[in-house]
């Protein structure tokens, strides 16, 4: 029989052997793929909490209003699939600026949050997550507004939390219309994964300046590129497998069949230039062509919600609160605020 040491021993080989079997299976970011170089515009505090049994963390901005301004409301930003909490710095400023309390999480799978390799993404788990976040922090009913990926998860926000949102916001939302429904094939994870692997900074720009942008480029969307690619050449395996689990969240959860359930006054901000359909390119050509349609889809988003109001940039594409700064921040602001807007009103 074995001595009470070398029980011991054998005891400790075996907790050392599941530990390094435990550490395999639970790989961790690359340095960059939490973008821990990249800076944001305010200090980030970090949500620790557990969640499908794994402890993860949520990176967010908390920013105070200025000094003797706070109006007593708070603003929630909710980011894009390609984008992170720091792209809202050019509208955190002018909300800050006029009273509001800011929060500007990055969802977990994204930028500086943890990006677990096994997750059940769904825009209902997103929501949980940062509802739990913002008890945490004491914030109760905030203005919701989410811009891309982040306009589905606002709306998905709203339906879940109907009593705790004061107004929601979607500009440029995706998620207007049912791209399976419309006959865009479905793709599965492992085939997004393998398209993710290729991403790169010429494909990434390139495809910014088509959509975001309306066809242009100024030196000041380098730093956007850079965001991304940085987190793609630090763990590009990584990457590929979160960017592949979001876009089959998008892709299958559509929440365009509920907007008649959203029982706060929404805004809507538009940029007609705007193109996004997610899987156009693999969809029939005859199919393909009718998807992305800004103008009209936000016309029938309008009509669908109960309480919208619909205001549109028409020059501007999927990122006006980038692209335009000063008009889309003035045009927000006036309606958050009561006031009445100057831009150009959808009839």
């Amino acid at each position: 029989m074995p001595s009470r040491l070398e029980t011991a021993l054998l005891g400790l080989f075996l907790l050392a052997v599941a530990g390094a079997t435990l550490a395999s299976e639970t790989p961790t970011p690359g340095d960059g793929a939490r973008l821990e170089d990249f800076d944001y515009p305010y200090s980030v505090d970090v949500y620790r909490f557990d969640s499908q049994r794994q402890p993860l963390e949520m990176a967010y901005m908390d920013v105070a209003p200025a000094p003797e301004k706070a109006n007593g409301r708070a603003v929630l930003l909710l980011h894009g699939k390609n984008f992170c909490a720091a792209t809202w710095e050019g509208v955190i400023a002018p909300l800050r600026e006029a009273g509001f309390r800011v929060i500007a999480p990055d969802q977990i799978g994204f930028c500086k949050s943890s990006k677990p390799r096994r997750y059940q993404f769904s825009f209902h788990q997103l929501a949980a997550n940062t509802h739990a976040l913002l008890e945490s922090i004491g914030v109760e009913r905030p203005i919701v507004m989410g811009h891309s990926m982040g306009g589905m998860l606002a709306v998905r926000y709203a339906l879940q939390y109907p009593d705790q949102v004061e107004r929601l916001v979607l500009a440029n939302p995706i998620g207007l219309e049912d791209w399976l429904a419309k006959g865009v094939p479905y793709r599965t994870i492992d085939r997004w994964y393998q398209g993710q692997l290729k991403t790169s900074a010429e494909g990434i720009a390139a495809y910014q300046r088509d959509t975001y942008y309306a066809g242009d480029w100024e030196p000041r969307y380098d730093r956007w590129v850079e965001m991304l690619a940085r987190q793609f050449e630090a763990d590009r395996d990584l990457m590929a497998w979160e960017s592949a689990l979001t876009y089959d969240m998008i892709l299958t959860q559509p929440v365009v069949h509920r907007f008649g359930d959203i029982a706060v006054p929404t805004l809507l901000l538009i940029g007609e230039r705007d193109n996004t359909a997610i899987g156009k390119k693999s969809a029939p050509e005859a199919v393909a062509r009718t998807l992305g349609d800004y103008p009209a889809l936000a016309r029938q988003a309008a009509a669908a919600i109960p309480d919208a109001t619909l205001i549109t940039f028409p020059e501007l594409g999927h990122s006006p609160q980038i692209q335009d700064p000063e008009r889309f921040n003035r045009t927000l602001l006036e309606q958050l605020l009561g006031q009445p807007s100057s831009a150009h009103r959808a009839q």
